[in-house]
């Protein structure tokens, strides 16, 4: 009999991926209680930023990251 694990979800779900207007980004996790200490980023000269706690990716819309297919 083996005993075969799985990677938990957090390790095989990509991160989500908020497109926004604004360099500077705020999280919290949206997970109410669940959630995390509000956080702000600001992306200076990228188009990108992933939130430390939770990994959210916020990208700038049309940037590289930005998923739409008007995006790169």
């Amino acid at each position: 009999m083996s005993s075969k694990t799985s990677a938990p979800a957090s390790f095989t779900n990509p991160p989500e991926i908020v497109v926004v207007a604004t360099r500077k980004v705020a999280c919290d996790g949206v997970g109410g209680a669940l959630g995390h200490p509000k956080v702000w980023y600001d992306m200076s000269e990228q188009d990108y930023v992933e939130c430390k706690y939770c990994d959210r990716v916020f990208a700038l819309r049309g940037g590289s990251h930005d998923p739409s297919p008007t995006g790169k």
